[in-house]
C-alpha cells in the first residue's frame, strides 16, 4: 500500500488521500474499546494517514479527548504530520438529546476554546460548523472561523452538509478548503448541484458514509440485532424491507469484488476515490483490522469496465431508505 496525496481545495493543506473519521470512537455506533481506539489511530499516522476527523460533540467532547490521547501519546515525527478536522455548533443535553445548532460568532469562539483545550492541540487545521444554523447567517459563522484563522487558532474553514447556495455564500466571505458530506455508492445527492459548485469554486469533498455506516462494508448481517445506543437501531436504511433491499445490492456489488479479489469495503471505498482527485473519503474504522482493510482500497484500480459493472449493480438511487430519521433529515443543508 502507497500513501497517495490530494489536497484540500485550492486554499487547504495537502492531505493523505484517505483520512479517518473518529466519531464511531466515541458515539453512535455501540460500545467502542478506547485502546483499541487509540492503536487505530496510532496504526493510521503509522500508515501515512494525515487527515483526522472529529467533532466537539461527539459524546459530549469524549471523541476529542481520545484523539487528543491518541496524538499526545503517539511518535513525535507521526504527531506532527496530523491534520485535525472538528465540527461544532451542535448542541446536546445531558441525556444525549440533541437541541439543535449555535453558529454565532460568540459561540464560534467559544466552542474552539474548549476543542483546543480537550484536543491539547494549540490549533485546529480545518474547523467547520456541522450543521447550518438556520438562525445565523453563514457569512457570520464563517467569518468567526477567519477572525481565528487570523489569530493562528484554526488554519483553514470548512463547511458540512450544506447546498450550493450557501456553499457561494460562505466562499464569497472566506477561503473554503473543503466541504464535508456524505458520499458513497448508496448516498450521490451532491452530484447534481453540490459538486459542480465545489469544483467550480475549487472547494475539496471530504466524504463521510463511504460505507454507508457499515451497510455497504460487506460485513453486515441480515439479522443483525443493534444495540440501543447504535445510531443504526433507528435510521431508515437499517429498517425491515429497506435493509433486506439494500443487502441485496451489497451482494451485487460482493460479485463485483470477487472476480477482482478485494473485499467489498475495498471496492466501495474505491469508487470513492475514482470520483476525483478533489474528494478525500474518511473511513470510519474503529479497530486496526478494518483500518488495514480500507486502506487496501488504495491499491485497488477501476477501469472503465469495473465502474460500468458497479454502476449497474448498484445504480444511483438503488437504496431504500432516507440517510437519516426525518427529524435529523430536516436538519440538513439544501440551499
Amino acid at each position: 500500500m502507497t500513501m497517495q496525496t490530494r489536497s484540500l481545495g485550492t486554499t487547504g493543506p495537502q492531505v493523505s488521500a484517505l483520512g479517518l473519521g473518529c466519531m464511531g470512537m466515541s458515539a453512535l455506533y455501540g460500545d467502542a474499546d478506547r485502546t483499541e481506539s487509540i492503536a487505530t489511530v496510532h496504526a493510521a499516522l503509522e500508515a501515512g494517514v494525515t487527515l483526522l476527523d472529529t467533532g466537539d460533540f461527539y459524546a459530549m467532547g469524549h471523541n476529542e479527548m481520545l484523539v487528543g490521547e491518541a496524538l499526545r501519546t503517539a511518535p513525535a515525527a507521526r504527531r506532527e504530520q496530523a491534520l485535525v478536522s472538528v465540527k461544532f455548533g451542535a448542541l446536546r443535553s445531558p441525556d444525549g438529546g440533541w437541541a439543535g445548532y449555535d453558529g454565532r460568532p460568540a459561540a464560534v469562539k467559544n466552542f474552539a476554546a474548549y476543542s483546543l483545550q480537550r484536543l491539547g492541540v494549540d490549533h485546529i487545521d480545518v474547523y467547520r460548523i456541522a450543521r447550518l444554523d438556520p438562525d445565523v447567517p453563514i457569512e457570520e459563522t464563517v467569518g468567526a472561523i477567519s477572525e481565528l484563522i487570523e489569530k493562528g487558532y484554526v488554519r483553514h474553514v470548512g463547511l458540512s452538509e450544506v447546498g450550493a447556495d450557501t456553499i457561494r455564500r460562505a466562499a464569497a466571505t472566506a477561503p473554503i478548503a473543503d466541504l464535508q458530506i456524505e458520499y458513497s455508492l448508496i448516498s450521490r445527492g451532491i452530484e447534481e448541484s453540490v459538486l459542480p459548485t465545489t469544483r467550480e469554486l475549487g472547494i475539496a469533498i471530504t466524504a463521510y458514509g463511504v460505507l454507508s455506516r457499515g451497510l455497504i462494508s460487506g460485513h453486515f448481517a441480515r439479522d443483525r440485532q443493534l444495540a440501543a445506543n447504535d445510531f443504526r437501531a433507528y435510521s431508515p436504511r437499517f429498517q425491515g424491507e429497506n435493509l433486506q433491499h439494500n443487502l441485496d445490492l451489497v451482494e451485487a456489488l460482493r460479485k463485483i469484488a470477487e472476480q477482482k479479489g478485494v473485499s467489498v469495503a475495498q471496492i466501495a471505498i474505491a469508487w470513492v476515490l475514482s470520483r476525483g482527485d478533489d474528494i478525500v473519503p474518511l473511513v470510519g474504522a474503529r479497530t486496526r483490522e478494518r483500518l488495514s482493510e480500507s486502506l487496501g482500497a488504495l491499491d485497488v484500480t477501476l477501469d472503465d469496465a469495473d465502474l460500468a459493472a458497479i454502476e449497474r449493480a448498484v445504480p444511483a438511487d438503488a437504496a431504500a431508505g432516507d440517510r437519516y430519521p426525518a427529524p435529523q433529515m430536516a436538519h440538513l443543508g439544501s440551499k
